[in-house]
């Protein structure tokens, strides 16, 4: 290996890296404020990509239906709940339920937009109100359960959206169109627009996550839940809608990275699940709560991937994932052991 491929190889691990970073940040969010292991975080990614895909095409999105019928499921659940003497905040359920999925069918079924980033805010619209929904119909009836329960029906929900997706795209993968068609030769490595594309928006949103978080009231309410969630409740602050909101950005940048990766790779109906593990592998090195080190483990997941591709194609998603053994055995023997209380 000389200069030139190690520079190449460390350009993939690092656009893929950022994608990954993607991941975790969504993963480790969620986690923290609802306590999930969101396994389907990846099944965003691609039906992201396919659904602009499918738009690119001309035709309507099978996730267009999906969102409608999960829409009209969430009404149906929130009006028995309302039956039975529940309290049910019928502002946030509207604007999940019926104001975002009545845009997605105006824009898919009536305006169709041409342009590309038309295409691609259509595509996030559809996909960004999958995530309180799902969280409301899978996850906030079990809000108090362990985290083996909540992880069993992540499981669960996984190969429902999987077959879901081979429902809807079908076997065959789909590439987009490239939102740059720029070419560079930095220090004579080609450098293609797309990639700086995928740093540029992963950046971009890490930032943005990084102030919301620090500097937004919502985002403080979110901490506030992460930290303590009976405490956060004491205080006022919704719990339910805080995992409306962490599932809404988990599906907003699940909906991202598809459409960034999308023109790199062919997607396939699967495709998210690995990119989720990958995703899963960087949380975890970052203990599921701390986000600089699962950024951090994202770059070293993606650097890993790259060059175990060159030296042992065969082994790379071996490799990549044996690194969650050092990582777990580290943390186990650094982390305080608490008996349970009888």
């Amino acid at each position: 290996m000389d200069g030139q491929v190690a520079l190449l190889l460390a350009q993939d691990g690092v656009v893929n890296g950022a994608v990954y970073a993607l991941m975790a940040l969504a993963l480790v969010l969620v986690f923290s404020v609802t306590k999930v292991i969101f396994i389907p975080q990846g099944e965003f990614v691609a039906f992201g990509a396919l659904t602009m895909a499918l738009l690119q095409a001309g035709r309507a999105p099978g996730t267009l239906w999906l969102l409608l019928a999960l829409a009209a499921l969430t009404l149906l659940v929130e009006s028995v709940r309302h039956q039975r003497g529940v309290a049910v905040d019928w502002k946030s359920t509207a604007f999940w339920a019926v104001l975002l999925p009545a845009l997605a069918a105006l824009l898919v079924l009536l305006l169709r937009p041409t342009s590309m980033f038309g295409q691609a805010a259509t595509t996030l619209l559809v996909i960004t109100p999958l995530g309180p929904l799902v969280y409301r119909l899978a996850y906030r009836p079990l809000a108090d359960a362990t985290v083996l329960t909540l992880l069993i029906v992540s499981v669960a929900l996984h190969g429902v959206l999987v077959g879901l997706g081979l429902l809807f795209f079908g076997a065959e993968g789909s590439r987009t169109t490239p939102f740059s068609e720029l070419r560079l030769e930095l220090g004579g490595i080609p450098v293609s627009g797309q990639s700086l594309v995928v740093m540029g928006v992963a950046s971009l949103l890490v930032v943005g996550m990084f102030l919301f978080f620090e500097r937004t009231i919502i985002g403080k309410a979110l901490r506030a839940t992460a930290m303590n969630r009976i405490g956060a409740r004491l205080m006022g602050i919704p719990t339910e809608l805080s995992g409306d909101l962490s599932f809404a950005l988990a599906a907003l940048i699940g909906g991202v990275s598809g459409l960034l990766i999308a023109p790199l790779t062919t997607v396939y109906y699967d495709t998210g699940f690995l990119i989720g593990l990958k995703g899963f592998v960087a949380a975890i090195i970052g203990g599921l709560t701390s986000y600089p080190l699962a950024l951090a483990g994202a770059l070293l997941v993606g650097l890993l991937e790259s060059y175990s591709s060159f030296w042992a194609s065969a082994f790379k998603e071996v490799i990549v994932f044996t690194l969650i053994i050092p990582v777990l055995w580290w943390r186990s023997l650094n982390s305080l052991h608490v008996e349970d209380e009888e």
